[in-house]
């Protein structure tokens, strides 16, 4: 934890959270929510539980209104946590969006303005100014990603660059607020993200030179013993003793031609898995920093969901794709 805040500084906020947390959806909710008869119970059970209409008949204004949600969730907590940065953290995901899309639409000479969220540590329109006034590698990674789409034309390897920049950025933040669990938490997420990869590349049928260009630095899985799996190790193996390991055999699954939905959600849990140790901490920033998060992986949950059920899929399908829980 950054100098000067110590755990006791998030009594206070702590205890608002523990608050909060029961305004997250249960498990018993999002099965009333899977199994409801009629749109009318979908929306009566979601006014109970605190949300505005969502109409997934409208994806775009649902979008927007789950957009919403989130702005106010960060608006809720920026006043009473003790360092800004853990915010700004879980922003940087939309400051790195944006990028993606302002370098695509600069290239087509098209406009980006559908595409942006506002939800970045800058406003999208910044991104097309002066890149040294940005914060973090947000400057150099659009430099570096309209480099390489004005050179190879393949967006594939921009979006590539501004990933790897992007955890580069949060590792950064994480590291200056001292935070153990902020820094475990991005570890998680690129060893995830390390081993979605791993199994694409697989799956592909392409080799480990392919690989080694899209790996992330700073996992707690070494990227060589990534890159000996793809050039014909055990994935299994590698992954036994870790957070991972159930992910791992979905993923091994996945390369002989499974489902690569489940795969990603074990991914997705492992995560989830992780964040729930704050559970236990009676304060300090773990519990702030589990609360943004699972408020991120309810709203996908509530997206997938609804379209799911205006798709006319089974709750049994829906159910199979939701991510885990907080709660």
């Amino acid at each position: 934890m950054s100098k000067g805040i110590r755990d006791t500084d998030y009594l206070a906020i702590s205890t608002r959270i523990r608050a909060m947390e029961n305004g997250l959806l249960s498990r018993e909710r999002v099965e009333q929510l899977l199994e409801a008869r009629t749109e009318e119970d979908t929306e009566k059970l979601l006014r109970e539980s605190g949300y505005p209409d969502l109409d997934p008949a409208r994806p775009d204004a649902m979008d927007a209104a789950i957009s919403a949600l989130r702005e106010e969730t960060f608006r809720d907590l920026a006043d009473s946590a003790p360092d800004p940065r853990y915010l700004d953290f879980f922003r940087v995901r939309y400051d790195y969006h944006n990028a993606k899309a302002v370098v695509k639409a600069q290239a087509l000479g098209t406009d980006p303005a559908p595409m942006l969220s506002a939800l970045g540590r800058v406003p999208a329109a910044d991104l097309a100014g002066d890149y040294d006034s940005l914060p973090g590698e947000l400057g150099p990674a659009l430099r570096e990603a309209r480099e390489i789409l004005e050179t190879t034309r393949d967006p594939q390897l921009s979006d590539i660059a501004l990933e790897r920049r992007m955890y580069a950025d949060l590792r950064a933040i994480a590291a200056r607020t001292g935070s153990a669990f902020l820094q475990g938490y991005v570890r998680i997420m690129i060893d995830a993200e390390n081993l979605r990869a791993l199994v694409r590349t697989l799956r592909m049928g392409r080799n480990a030179d392919f690989l080694k260009g899209v790996l992330l630095d700073g996992g707690e899985i070494d990227t060589d013993g990534v890159l000996a799996v793809a050039s014909g190790g055990s994935l299994s193996d590698l992954y036994a003793s870790t957070p991972l390991a159930s992910a791992a055999e979905a993923g091994a699954d996945a390369v002989k031609g499974a489902s690569l939905t489940a795969f990603e959600k074990r991914c997705d849990d492992a995560v989830t898995d992780y964040l729930t140790a704050a559970r236990f901490v009676p304060f300090g920033d773990a519990p702030l920093v589990a609360y943004l998060a699972a408020r991120e992986t309810e709203y996908t949950n509530l997206r997938i969901l609804l379209l799911g059920r205006a798709a006319g899929l089974s709750a049994d399908v829906i159910r199979s794709r939701l991510r885990a829980g907080y709660v």
